[in-house]
């Protein structure tokens, strides 16, 4: 295998299920990649040694690169400053775990950390859909919703890594409660698993309703996703219209808060659900007409992620690229 000519780092995506390691060059493109189950339950050492087996299995795919540094993104709450994973809902192994430090001692390069949503949004900013842009939305849309912030060219992280939570903002103190213990969070109406939730209860309390998620459901409304509302809204099936629409309301009431309190230039969207909301963006902008009072917010854009399946590791290379480089200059928006 011939050696890359331009720059290479070591990514490293963490999550519930998987740890992926990947090489990715300094123009964002990934070489090589390997993932590995992630062991989530039990001792801290069994969660490292699943990131350990990830990166080891790279390393054979590629053997002969030196990175230059090392990126981590990790599902959870870390403190950037000294590398540290706080804690991860879906990583219980792991509470205020020296993730840097560990990585760095088995391999011997440099580590940076950060939550993978703010890499995502640096790895957009830096490559993606809001490369030329200094000040970043990035929301990513799926069984729940999960935010990073760009601000002047630079991630928001806040004073210990925490901030940039966005969907967990709540928008109806009476709303259902969310997975995170509050009630009426962004997430709770708008991600995956707000979506089937609706469509559920809607299905529930109107059984009558002609719909074809009986259909696609095998006529047992708790078997309905979002996946199966998604399918029928395309094919006109009104319930599964509704829901996505009500959806989308949800969304807009959401993202008039964000624009009132950060004004982002543009909004970047990514997770499957993500991609179903461009459909609703005329929508989401007349919705905007009462829940957002900046007077600049016509002009600020909504487009869909470049990265999908591979955000995870571009975010994690981003935080090693775009530490070096200036931030972009201001684009215009249209």
């Amino acid at each position: 295998m011939k050696t890359p000519r331009k720059p290479v780092v070591l990514a490293i995506d963490i999550g519930g299920t998987k740890a992926a390691a990947g090489y990715v060059d300094s123009a964002g493109h990934i070489l090589a990649e390997n993932r590995a189950p992630m062991m989530v339950q039990g001792r801290a050492r069994a969660g490292a040694q699943s990131v350990f087996a990830a990166i080891d299995g790279l390393r054979r795919k590629m053997p002969g690169i030196t990175p230059a540094c090392t990126g981590i993104g990790v599902a959870g709450w870390v403190d950037p400053a000294r590398g540290v994973l706080i804690g991860a809902t879906n990583i219980p192994c792991w509470k205020n775990f020296p993730l840097v430090r560990t990585v760095e001692k088995r391999y011997g390069t440099k580590a940076l950390l950060a939550n993978d949503a703010n890499a995502a949004a640096l790895a957009e900013a830096t490559w993606g859909a809001g490369k030329g842009y200094r000040n970043i939305f990035y929301v990513t849309l799926g069984t729940g919703v999960g935010t990073g912030i760009v601000l002047d060219g630079k991630v928001l992280a806040g004073a210990t890594g925490g901030a940039g939570e966005g969907g967990h903002i709540t928008i109806n103190f009476k709303g259902p409660l969310c997975s995170c213990g509050k009630r009426g969070c962004i997430e709770a109406y708008s991600s995956g698993t707000g979506i089937a939730r609706s469509a559920r209860e809607k299905l529930e309390s109107e059984p009558h309703r002609h719909s074809l998620l009986h259909e696609l459901s095998g006529d047992h409304a708790e078997r309905v996703t979002a996946e199966m509302v998604a399918k029928a809204a395309q094919q006109k099936d009104s319930l599964a219209k509704e829901v996505i629409g009500e959806a989308a309301d949800h969304l807009a009431i959401w993202m008039g808060t964000v624009v009132d309190l950060f004004e982002p230039e543009i909004f970047i969207f990514g997770g499957g659900v993500g991609h179903l909301m461009m459909n609703y963006r005329p929508r989401i902008r007349e919705q905007w007409e009462k829940w957002a009072i900046a007077p600049e917010k016509r002009k600020i854009a909504i487009v869909e992620a470049k990265f999908g399946a591979e955000a995870g590791l571009a975010g994690a290379a981003a935080l090693c690229f775009a530490k070096e480089k200036p931030a972009p200059a201001r684009k215009v928006m249209n």
